[in-house]
């Protein structure tokens, strides 16, 4: 089994919890942003050196609150890439509709050249109004009355875009026309000619694998169709299990058997500590805080039905007793928290997992412990030798 590491990528928040003040009403300068990125560095050479396989960001734009403030993941990795010797460096994920997809495809390129292959793709469809209309893109939101065509509208064009960037990556020379590009635009005058395809410079020189979160059944059905690697979270191991079912299903119907764990991973908030209270202490101001952050979005629709509940309110918001409950978060001694996964991994047939250990109300030096307790006490619980990037190409 690979285990991997996902980072939020948060500000130093030493108020987070119930009792700090409302997500809202928090905001950060410069100064803290670029201590951030200190850190950011600091935990790469960590995971480096502690054998893991891949270091995953994740891209926001525009939060002042201190919450996720990784605007360019390439760029990131690519710096982190040139600090640390082995490990991979992913996105988890680029919001592909805030994006030119040529751009994308450009940059990932161009990073993956220079690292020699050392970067992963990830991609998603974006969540957050405040960064995708204000870099042109659209999404429904539970928090905005939104017009009822934006969800399709970014379905669309996502969908275009990857088309886009798959073909490009594919061919020495592409056209591209569709509802919503049309690459190159018709009629544009070159030393005597008229433009009529394209190539990418640089481009990749390996296949690239793409990993997409998968959020809906729509997504789902989608990300197996393309072969994608489907990224999967806050879900308990048994509605977890149903889920990969139903992607193997739609991969069964697209022509391909995909073996147990195959094109599928995992990504599960783990917190170690000496005892379980001590554990649940250190993980509590996180959750809360991202709990604070994320309920009003009905981000945790996924959670099973807490016990004795016959319904759940579009808010729900968990506490960490109901998260380790469910197991959609993995609190306790090195023991505790490899039972967890380990279930998951019987459950599911899993090879890949992404461990997230930072978020809000962590510091630089809780999260590299908390790293340094998965690959030195929990992987060896779970007889994983944690070697650094796998041999094969990704």
């Amino acid at each position: 089994m690979r285990i991997d590491t996902n980072l939020l990528g948060a500000v130093a928040m030493p108020d987070a919890g119930l009792d700090g003040p409302p997500a809202t009403e928090r905001r950060y300068g410069r100064a803290d942003f670029a201590a951030a990125y200190e850190d950011f560095v600091a935990l790469a050479e960590a995971g480096d050196r502690l054998g893991y396989d891949t270091m995953w960001w994740t891209e926001h734009h525009f939060q002042h609150e201190g919450y996720e403030v990784v605007g360019n993941q390439i760029l990131l990795g690519l710096w982190c890439a040139a600090r640390t010797p082995r490990m991979r460096y992913g996105q988890m994920f680029n919001i592909v509709p805030q994006w030119n997809p040529l751009r994308l495809a450009e940059d990932f390129a161009t990073a993956d050249l220079l690292t020699g292959g050392r970067m992963r793709f990830g991609v998603g469809r974006g969540t957050v109004p405040r960064e995708m209309e204000t870099l042109g893109a659209s999404i429904e939101s539970n928090d905005n009355d939104m017009d009822t065509g934006a969800e399709q509208r970014n379905r669309e064009v996502f969908a275009e875009a990857m088309e886009v960037i798959r073909t490009a990556w594919a061919n020495d020379r592409f056209a591209y026309s569709g509802k919503h590009f049309t690459l190159p635009p018709p009629g544009i005058p070159d030393r005597g000619g008229v433009v009529t395809d394209l190539t990418l410079v640089p481009n990749v020189t390996r296949p690239v694998e793409i990993h997409q979160a998968c959020t809906s059944p729509a997504t789902v059905k989608y990300v197996a169709e393309h072969g994608h690697t489907g990224v999967y979270a806050w879900q308990s191991p048994d509605t977890m299990a149903r889920r990969w079912a139903e992607h193997a299903a739609h991969a069964e119907a697209a022509g391909r058997t995909l073996a147990p764990g195959e094109e599928r991973m995992l990504v599960l908030h783990v917190c170690v500590g000496r005892t379980r209270e001590e554990a649940m202490a250190a993980a509590r101001p996180n959750h809360e805080e991202v709990v604070k952050l994320l309920a009003p979005y009905g981000r945790y629709n996924s959670y099973d039905l807490p016990e004795g509940w016959t319904s759940k309110p579009h808010d729900f918001a968990p506490t960490l007793e109901e998260s380790v409950r469910q197991r959609i978060w993995a609190v306790g001694t090195a023991d505790d928290v490899a039972e967890v996964i380990d279930e998951y991994r019987t459950k599911l047939g899993m090879t890949t997992i992404s461990v997230a250990v930072d978020g809000p109300g962590t510091t630089r030096d809780s999260v590299e412990e908390q790293l340094t307790l998965v690959a030195e006490e929990v992987a060896p619980r779970l007889g994983v030798a944690m070697t650094g990037p796998r041999a094969a190409a990704a």
